[in-house]
């Protein structure tokens, strides 16, 4: 099982979307709505795996999906500064949480495609992504994205693909 986290608003359910286009070569995906409460998708990659994407509004109750959680995908609005903190906080909570001391975890800065009055290298300054990584237990990787255009994604398949080869 992955999990799919992040705030209210910063993409979950398109990145999922196009994700299972990419691989489905099914096409764009046309509507979506916010997505409220949890939603549960399969990807074939390799073998079948399952991404619960867990609305943003359900923050305080995350913890308790942990326990069946391999993987984490950890999206940021790279559009929206004014998360950063809560975000940042968020993430750090998962990080020092017991249940998820090996799982491997992806940082998405999705919406790089939209104007922003902080460049993003200012923003994974603010955000303090190098000093995340160095003092975290999980292996962690950065990948910027905007599930709008597609930029990104091959780097999101091939890192939940790698996730998926045995460690020994």
């Amino acid at each position: 099982m992955y999990l799919l986290l992040g705030a209210s608003g910063v993409g979950k359910t398109l990145l999922v979307k196009r994700l299972q286009n990419i691989l489905t070569d099914s096409g764009w995906c046309c509507h979506l709505t916010l997505q409220v409460g949890t939603n549960l998708t399969d990807l074939l990659i390799q073998k079948k795996i399952t991404i619960r994407e867990l609305g943003g509004c359900m923050g305080p109750i995350w913890p308790s999906y942990y326990g069946d959680c391999s993987s984490v995908l950890f999206m940021i609005d790279a559009a929206n500064p004014t998360q950063i903190s809560s975000s940042c906080v968020q993430l750090l909570s998962l990080l020092s949480t017991e249940q998820l001391a090996s799982a491997s975890v992806l940082i998405l800065f999705n919406k790089i495609d939209l104007p922003c009055y902080m460049s993003l290298v200012e923003m994974k300054s603010l955000f303090r992504i190098q000093d995340i990584i160095s003092c975290a237990n999980q292996p962690i990787t950065v990948v910027e994205t905007s599930a709008r255009d597609g930029t990104g994604l091959p780097d999101v398949l091939q890192w939940l693909r790698s996730t998926l080869k045995d460690p020994s």
